[in-house]
């Protein structure tokens, strides 16, 4: 075996209780930021991964039913769930707007009241991006917390180790290199033992927080490109439904004040004020007058 590793692990073997139980935590926080860094990195991969997937999938659908069932393959992604959301609020108001009088729009099909559809769609995707967040950010503070606290918790089992060390001294009442050489490396591995948690966990955090970043701004560039699509079906659909009206408004109007006689000829009728009985007599009266 190497001198090395046979120092080193007679060193520990030969720490204190307290410095022991130091190494001990932070052996556990090691093991467990080296396990979230291996979960999260092949979680937010594939996250990202097929969020870019369905996102060009997405710009090749014709239509918004088509992408729907595109979404519901690649669950896995972020961008398709937050996707699923805001067609299934739109799903609800196609089935609740069903019989109803009120202005209506239509986005592939489906018929929805435009008044309130994209103030209730715009707080269904923020809602569901909040979740995806959340989602990605799972496990992922306790590399901070290691990384912030690993360096502390190790000083601290340095400062006993040197606490026991001159207390050591002052019992033998020698203050040799022989003496205060061993007990200050022993105590010293407990802050090297902290650095090497700290450092890894601090890197791992540091990535995982730049790709959420990345994946919460394409979802919100999605979302935004979404609700202008359905926001232009609606508006075009507006306009198309409001000069249906108004050509069957002025139709309506103008067979009301013409009509047709036996012979074909158009008559206007002009709606006479007073006495409706007039004569001919009366009314070539009325004109010299």
């Amino acid at each position: 075996m190497n001198p090395e590793t046979t120092d080193l692990f007679h060193m520990l073997m030969n720490a204190g209780p307290v410095v022991k139980a130091v190494l001990l935590l932070l052996l556990f926080f090691s093991i467990t930021s080296w396990a979230i860094v291996f979960i999260k990195y092949r979680y937010i991969r594939r996250a990202y991964r097929d969020s870019v997937d369905f996102t060009d999938i997405f710009w090749q659908c014709r239509n918004l039913a088509d992408a729907f069932a595109k979404a519901k393959i690649l669950r896995t992604s972020p961008v398709a769930r937050v996707f699923i959301t805001g067609y299934m609020e739109i799903k609800k108001y196609e089935q609740t707007s069903t019989g109803a009088s009120d202005t209506r729009g239509k986005t592939d099909g489906m018929m929805m009241p435009s008044y309130n559809i994209m103030s209730s769609v715009q707080r269904a995707l923020r809602r569901s991006i909040n979740v995806e967040i959340r989602r990605l950010s799972q496990l992922v503070p306790f590399l901070a917390t290691a990384g912030n606290t690993a360096p502390f918790i190790g000083l601290f089992g340095t400062v006993w180790g040197i606490m026991n060390t001159f207390h050591g001294i002052g019992m033998s009442k020698s203050a040799s290199l022989a003496v205060v050489a061993p007990g200050i490396s022993e105590a010293l591995v407990a802050t090297a033992a902290g650095l090497a948690v700290a450092i890894p966990s601090v890197m791992a955090y540091n990535y995982f927080t730049d790709r959420i970043r990345v994946l919460d701004s394409e979802l919100q560039s999605f979302v935004a490109d979404l609700l202008n699509i359905i926001e232009r079906d609606l508006q075009k659909n507006n306009i198309n439904s409001s000069s249906v009206t108004a050509s069957t408004s002025d139709a309506g109007t103008a067979s009301s004040s013409i009509r047709g006689n036996s012979s074909g000829r158009i008559i206007r009728k002009t709606p006479l004020t007073g006495d409706s009985n007039i004569n001919d007599k009366t009314l070539s009266q009325r004109v010299r007058t």
